[in-house]
Parts: structure tokens; C-alpha cells; sequence
């Protein structure tokens, strides 16, 4: 009888989750190496996160604090949070299936630090039905790998990239051999925790295409159409401080061959695929290679055929004229582009390449094309000032960008981290954006909440298309308030915070105040406005009696 391996993804508990982002292209990978080197092992993979709904839980006690911030469900276009959510599969259902499906070993990915826990959960649960070894991989376990493996359920972590280390393993476990030379293999020997040193494997040409023979194409959809995930490379060379990156990947960066990239896409293609979502750190590093693909794409694949998106987000550094025009082409109709802030200070401290100029550049241009456009900047930078965050938030008002607000989350073991106390348990747990967990002499929570609320103000506004080109705040707004229920409330709701300087939410009860946002925060950032430009190009004029 074939040894059966089993992967899964799985459930993750926070405020919100995203319904697109979800493919396991990890688990994708893992499969593939196995079947290739392997093939007489059974691999099968399960998503317990995606398509399983969502159950409300109770608030843990962790981020009790955050009660005062998301204290109702709010209907306007600028809410923040409320119901605390599992999404995903149960632990206990998660374990009955496992046990039904009789595997010889359990695999389980473990890719954001904040929701280890649901992990370890999955562990126990297993644990409590089955005596089966268990082995953890993903950024999180390569950011902290001895958290992970010092759990008593957890007998294997893989640190980096798991491809070519889980196949070493197998070998060793098939074979009875010694695991001391698998690089990236954490185990334990004698009750003592043994790390073995990741090793960053080259690319190499014939890489396995992810294994995604598990999945149907329609439970993956974007704007309903199919979509796929896609890696053209790997690794990124910039530096920037907050990001953790390159704990699983390196900072050497290995690209994939146009040739190779193109084979994959006419395979998922013919597998019913039609969007393609290039999930890499750094798409567009190698310019030539880049202008190369999308000429490629444009060759063979009819016009308007598949749609094309990196909702990892994409360095307007490496962007041009020339490139963003074949893109465009090609089929890319959005660009996630990350500013993180305008001020040159705290790029700086960052270790952020890029200039405000070069950004201005790229979103302007990027604009004439058609593009639709989120800008992101993270708020509540360890360094940064509140008048710095509010300059980024005015930069990309007068452009036609919507705001991606992002709440600064300590990531374990990025560079930024290595400034502060080691993380405590509760303190990893806490490195989510909703856990709004950091606060420093220049900021306070009140202050960062109150910024992320303007900016979800700032896009309702941004996001509204009234096709007139020019509009004045007062005749924007009475028009809202004749469209659908959900702009209506927000329209209606900023008629009242302009005339009483009370921002309220609409809930079941009614018209609720929202706690803890600070209009004069709010006015700091509204009196230099004059202007709103739409992310569809069209001009807001704002009215001299909204001043205060």
C-alpha cells in the first residue's frame, strides 16, 4: 500500500478575511516535488480554510482592548470591525476528515505569524484522534521555528523553501536514514529541539509547476472567472526593514525563464484558468524579461481572453513608460502600487529604494493608460511622525489612486523587529493588521484608528463615479444619498459629521457614534484638501463650509 501524505491549509480567526487570496500554491508546490521525485508516495492536499464559511467567536482576551474601536457592525462605507470570525473548517471536523482519510503522515502549512495558534489547535485536535507524525512548514515557521517545534504535537518543521527539503525527508523517513544533513529539517532527538540550516536552492528550469489536481478552478474565483496563482521568481533584493520575506527566500533573486512562465500559463489555461495572479515579491525587477513576457502573452493569447493581476502589489521602481504600456496590454487592468510613505526620512529608516518623484511618475502615467490604481502606505511606522503619515494621505488624495491603508503590524523576524524586546507569544499573535497593537512617542491607537477611518472616508469618496467629470462636495454628496442603501448611508452619514462634527455609523439600532475617532485629528488633514481627485479621474471639489 502507497504511503499516503496529507497537506492542508488551514483555518485562520481574525476580524476579516480576504475570499480571494486563498489558492495554497505552497501546498501546490510541495505536491508536485513529491509526485516528480516520488512518485510512488500519495499526496493529497486539503483547503480547510477556503469554502468553509465563517462561524462568530468571542473576542480573545489578547485584543480585548480593541472592544472600545470595532463596538458595533456598522453599515456605512467607512466601518472598521466588529464580529471576531473563524473561518474555515472546525478543529474538530478538520481532524474527523483527516482520520477518515487514513494518512501515514500530516503536513501542514503555517504561513502568517498571527495565526500559528489555529495551527497548533489543528495539531492537538489531530493528536487527540490519530497517532500520526506531524510536520509544520511556511513563513512562519521559518521565522520562528522554535516556537513551532517546541509544541509537544508537532514531531517536524521545515524552515525556507520546502520543495527539495520535504522530498530529503521522505527519503530519510522511508529509509530509516539520518535527517542530520537535510537542510531546513527541525526535529527532535533525545527531548532536545534540532535546527537544521535552510539552504536557498537555485530555480532550476524544469522547477514542477504546482500541483493544483485537488482543486476545481471554480472554487478559486476572481469577479467570477477562475483564477490561478503564478510565481515568475523568487526572492527580492531591496532591504525594506518591516518586511519578512526573505526568512523564507533570501534576498538573492531567481527568475524563471519567459520560456518556463508561459508553458505554465498555457497549462492552467487549458485547466479552465482564465485570471492569473502573479503573487511575486518583486514581478517586475527584471525589466527586459518582463517587457518579454508580456509581448509573449500578447502573441498567444487572443485579446481579452485572460486577465492578468498582482495583487501582491508591484515596486513602481522598476516600472516605465514602456512597460506599464505592454502590461496594459497584455491583460493587466489593476496595479497594487506600495508607497508606504511619502516622507524621504522614513523611507530612509525603511530602507525603502524608491522616490516620491518616481511614484509620482508611475501613478500619473499609469493613470493615462487606464489603470485602476491602489496606492498603499502603512500607517504607525516606529519612527514615523502623525504630520508624515498625514502628508503620504494628502499626496495620494489629489491623485487618482484609492487609499490602501495598511495599520503597522511587527513582523517576527523582520529587520524592524530586531530593534525591539524579543516577541512574546501574545506580542506574535498581535502582528495583524486589525490588532492595531503598536504605539510609540509619536503616535498613539486613537490617533492610528482616526487615520484609518479618514482614509476609508477619503474612498468612499475616491471610489464614487458620478461621470461628470467635476463635482462640488455638497452636489456629490445629495447625489449619493439617491443611490444604493450602502453609499446612502454614507453619504447621509457625512452630511451629519459636517454639519455636528459627530462622525456616527448606522447599525440596527439606528445612528451609533463611533467611539474613539478624533474629528479633530480628522480637520488636521480635511482643511488642506481643496480638492479630491477619483480613481477614476473625475474631480471633487470640496465646499468652503465643510472647514473647521
Amino acid at each position: 500500500m502507497a504511503f499516503k501524505l496529507l497537506l492542508f491549509q488551514p483555518p485562520v480567526e481574525d476580524f476579516y478575511d480576504t475570499d480571494i487570496r486563498l489558492q495554497p500554491i505552497g501546498l501546490g508546490y510541495l505536491k508536485a516535488s513529491v509526485k516528480r521525485y516520488l512518485p510512488e508516495i500519495e499526496v493529497t492536499i486539503r483547503d480547510f480554510h477556503h469554502g468553509h464559511g465563517r462561524t462568530t467567536i468571542p473576542i480573545p482576551k489578547t485584543l480585548s482592548y480593541l472592544k472600545p474601536y470595532y463596538s458595533f457592525a456598522d453599515k456605512t462605507p467607512f466601518s472598521t470591525f466588529y464580529h471576531y470570525y473563524h473561518f474555515g473548517l472546525s478543529f474538530e471536523k478538520i481532524a474527523e476528515t483527516i482520520l477518515a482519510e487514513k494518512p501515514d503522515m500530516v503536513g501542514i502549512s503555517s504561513l502568517f505569524s498571527p495565526y500559528y495558534r489555529e495551527v497548533l489547535k489543528c495539531v492537538e485536535a489531530l493528536k487527540q484522534v490519530m497517532d500520526v507524525p506531524i510536520l509544520l512548514g511556511g513563513s512562519h515557521v521559518s521565522a520562528r521555528p522554535d516556537l513551532m517545534l517546541k509544541h509537544p504535537g508537532v514531531d517536524f518543521v521545515i524552515q525556507g523553501e520546502g520543495e527539495l527539503a520535504l522530498v530529503e525527508f521522505l527519503k530519510a523517513w522511508l529509509t530509516g536514514s539520518s535527517y542530520q544533513n537535510i537542510p531546513g529539517l527541525g526535529f527532535k532527538k533525545d527531548g532536545e529541539m534540532v535546527l537544521n540550516p535552510p539552504v536557498i536552492p537555485d530555480l532550476p528550469e524544469d522547477f514542477p509547476f504546482p500541483d493544483f489536481s485537488d482543486f476545481q478552478p471554480r472554487n478559486y474565483l476572481y469577479e467570477g472567472q477562475p483564477l490561478s496563482f503564478i510565481l515568475t521568481s523568487r526572492g527580492c533584493p531591496h532591504q525594506c526593514t518591516f518586511c519578512s520575506v526573505h526568512t523564507t527566500f533570501g534576498y538573492r533573486y531567481r527568475k524563471r525563464s519567459v520560456a518556463s512562465i508561459m508553458r505554465e500559463l498555457r497549462w492552467r489555461y487549458a485547466e479552465g484558468y482564465r485570471v492569473f495572479d502573479f503573487e511575486d515579491d518583486n514581478l517586475t525587477l527584471n525589466q527586459r524579461e518582463m517587457k518579454l513576457l508580456c509581448e509573449q502573452i500578447l502573441t498567444e493569447f487572443p485579446a481579452g481572453s485572460i486577465r492578468l493581476l498582482a495583487m501582491n502589489g508591484i515596486s513602481f521602481l522598476s516600472l516605465n513608460p514602456e512597460l506599464l504600456s505592454l502590461m496594459h496590454r497584455a491583460g493587466f487592468t489593476n496595479l497594487n502600487l506600495s508607497l508606504v510613505s511619502a516622507d524621504a526620512l522614513t523611507r530612509q529608516q525603511t530602507r525603502r529604494p524608491h522616490s516620491l518623484e518616481k511614484y509620482l511618475e508611475i501613478a500619473n502615467h499609469s493613470a493615462s493608460l487606464g489603470f485602476q490604481m491602489v496606492s498603499y502606505q502603512i500607517l504607525g511606522l516606529p519612527g514615523e511622525s502623525l504630520d508624515s503619515m498625514i502628508n503620504t494621505v494628502l499626496v495620494n488624495v489629489g491623485l487618482p489612486v484609492l487609499l490602501g491603508a495598511s495599520m503597522f503590524y511587527l513582523t517576527p523576524d523582520s529587520p524592524i523587529a530586531e530593534g525591539w524586546p524579543d516577541l512574546s507569544e501574545d506580542d506574535i499573535f498581535k502582528a495583524r493588521l486589525t490588532a492595531m497593537a503598536i504605539e510609540t512617542d509619536l503616535f498613539n491607537r486613537d490617533e492610528i484608528y482616526t487615520l484609518f477611518i479618514t482614509i476609508r472616508m477619503i474612498n468612499f469618496l475616491k471610489g464614487l463615479r458620478f461621470g461628470s467629470g467635476t463635482m462640488t462636495m455638497a452636489a456629490l454628496l445629495d447625489w449619493a444619498e439617491r443611490q444604493d442603501e450602502r453609499t446612502k448611508n454614507g453619504a447621509k452619514m457625512l452630511k451629519i459629521f459636517f454639519e455636528s462634527g459627530q462622525l456616527n455609523g448606522v447599525s440596527g439600532n439606528g445612528i451609533v457614534p463611533v467611539q474613539r475617532f478624533q474629528p479633530t485629528l480628522f480637520y488636521r488633514i480635511w482643511n488642506q484638501i481643496t480638492t479630491i481627485v477619483t480613481q477614476t479621474n473625475e474631480i471633487i471639489q470640496r465646499s468652503v463650509d465643510q472647514i473647521t
